[in-house]
């Protein structure tokens, strides 16, 4: 997930075109700007031109049939009236905005202690040769929690211990690439990625008005996303030692990169030694107080995680104990948080990283300036989202877009499999995965939801083809830092180079993300806990007489 284009046209053929295309596309704040723009204009000729659509759950109470919506021009009084005064509700009360900062100032102290790159340092240095693909492969992906660590501490050690294995150096820097960005969504635990993502769904179902009840699940695609890992894991290693390595031919060099001094890089120095050692064994009792700590507030007298009297009004046979764990599934963004802070900070106190409180709350206010940008994209993106709600644009071209759907006949499955692909090839310009979801979720989820897709179902089709591309296009942000890893170990190795490298692995990323989602759907698997794939609209209920 990039937040910004950076890159500079350096390839010819298709490459180059996507390259100079994406390149010439203004940062994505300015995107959402244009769009509010335009959106403006499209409301005020849909207004003109009477556009409507039947609302398919809300009965006029005057008529005794579906609502009719019509389209309301922004510039209208109440508009106008509601963009400049609740603009600071509509920036604040933006869902994944509080998601992410809380997960973030947790996950900040991780990183900055040094826990989260000694963590991999470990797990990658402790594999066995034989194991070394894999195990680089697995701890890419879990990687993805620990953000830019992943990219600039696991990546480069790749190629170090490969080299040190007899190993092309390159190979190794493939598969750590192809598991930290290619597999971003593929993990074995939610994390800042789904408090990201499904804060944005959550604004975009409360947009459309068609499941008011409806809120966010952090963990609504854990066993998605658990699978991924567990998919992807062999591909990673198949790719690797059967189509990459072969083809990149025998290392001849030694097992140390040769860094110029003038490179910029990062160097992988990484945290080891007894130290270290020391500072993930206090880190590891954090992570089982936390964890026992939720446990307790699951199963103690008082249960404050389990909403014993969430069934007293409903049927035995409707339901679940998943609604009575609702509070703790919306629990687990404040779980995360203090994971990582604590995990960070009991390594940190272990190995000196952090000598008193004044350490952790710099570490903590670091991480909030690295949001910097987030903030000003989430800014842009908050208002694009309510403003198209505010129009009826967004519902309307859902239930539009839901009936030419069905007339084609497309099997629903097929269906997620084409908004894969669509979302792969918007990623090769677009590299910001919250920019993008935030601007296909308003139509895509209630439009799905519409035929009968849960957005818990909608938002693990995005994913998967959101990560799929990353490794492949020039404008994700990390790519020329990862041309500088391998260009220590290859001095003629450039971006074409890196990409002809990975495009095997996002070929085979795609097609079996693709194929697992689809396959998903049609067995009807649960996506995570209370997270259906399916979705079935709430019975029509009576709107107040106008």
């Amino acid at each position: 997930m990039a937040e910004a284009n950076t890159a500079t046209n350096t390839q010819t053929g298709i490459l180059g075109w996507v390259e100079r295309t994406g390149n010439k596309l203004p940062d994505p704040v300015f995107i959402f700007f244009y769009l509010i723009l335009a959106l403006v204009v499209v409301s005020i000729l849909a207004a003109m031109t009477g556009v409507s659509a039947l609302h398919p759950t809300v009965i006029d109470e005057t008529t005794g049939s579906a609502q009719q919506i019509e389209a309301v021009s922004l510039l209208s009084p109440e508009n106008i009236q509601r963009l400049w005064v609740e603009m600071p509700a509509t920036f604040t009360h933006f869902h994944p905005l509080g998601y992410v900062l809380v997960v973030m100032l947790g996950a900040g102290v991780a990183e900055r202690s040094g826990f989260f790159a000694a963590g991999m340092s470990k797990a990658v240095k402790s594999a066995p040769k034989a194991l070394l693909t894999p195990v680089v492969a697995l701890v890419a992906m879990l990687g993805n929690h620990a953000a830019d660590a992943g990219y600039v501490v696991l990546i480069p050690l790749a190629g170090i211990l490969f080299a040190a294995a007899g190993r092309h150096p390159l190979a190794g820097i493939a598969a750590a690439f192809a598991g930290v960005s290619g597999g971003f969504s593929a993990n074995i635990s939610p994390g800042q990625l789904d408090a990201l993502l499904f804060g944005i769904t959550e604004e975009a179902v409360g947009a459309s008005a068609l499941a008011p009840a409806w809120t966010a699940n952090i963990a609504g695609n854990w066993y998605f996303i658990s699978a991924m890992t567990f998919l992807f894991l062999p591909i990673i290693w198949y790719v690797t030692d059967k189509v990459v390595e072969p083809r990149l031919g025998p290392w001849k060099g030694g097992a140390t990169a040769g860094k110029d001094s003038d490179d910029p890089s990062p160097d992988p120095a990484g945290e080891t030694g007894p130290l270290a050692s020391k500072g993930l064994r206090h880190a590891g009792i954090a992570a089982l107080f936390v964890v026992a700590l939720w446990v307790l507030m699951v199963f103690a007298p008082g249960t404050p995680l389990v909403d014993e009297t969430a069934c007293e009004a409903v049927p035995a046979a409707d339901c679940s104990i998943h609604t009575q764990l609702a509070p703790l599934y919306r629990s687990l963004v404040a779980a995360f948080f203090l994971l990582f802070l604590l995990t960070g900070w009991a390594y940190g106190r272990a190995t000196g990283s952090i000598k008193n409180h004044r350490d952790l709350v710099e570490m903590m206010a670091e991480s909030m300036k690295d949001l910097g940008y987030y903030l000003v994209l989430a800014f842009a993106a908050a208002h694009f989202v309510a403003m198209f709600g505010w129009s009826n644009l967004g519902l309307i071209s859902a239930v539009h877009g839901a009936a030419a759907i069905e007339s084609t006949g497309l099997p629903l499955p097929l269906v997620l499999g084409l908004m894969v692909l669509f979302t792969a090839l918007l990623n090769l310009f677009v590299g910001s995965a919250s920019a993008k979801w935030a601007l296909l979720a308003p139509i895509l989820v209630p439009m799905l939801m519409l035929l009968g897709i849960s957005p818990e179902g909608a938002t693990a089709a995005y994913r998967v083809g959101d990560s799929a591309t990353n490794i492949i296009t020039p404008l994700m942000v990390y790519f020329p830092l990862i041309l500088v890893f391998a260009q220590r170990w290859q001095k003629d190795f450039g971006l074409g180079s890196l990409t002809a490298m990975m495009l095997p692995y996002s070929i085979w990323l795609l097609v079996s993300g693709t194929l697992l989602i689809v396959a998903w759907f049609y067995l009807g698997i649960p996506l995570g806990p209370d997270a259906p794939v399916g979705y079935t609209l709430p019975a029509a209920a009576l709107a107040p007489a106008s």
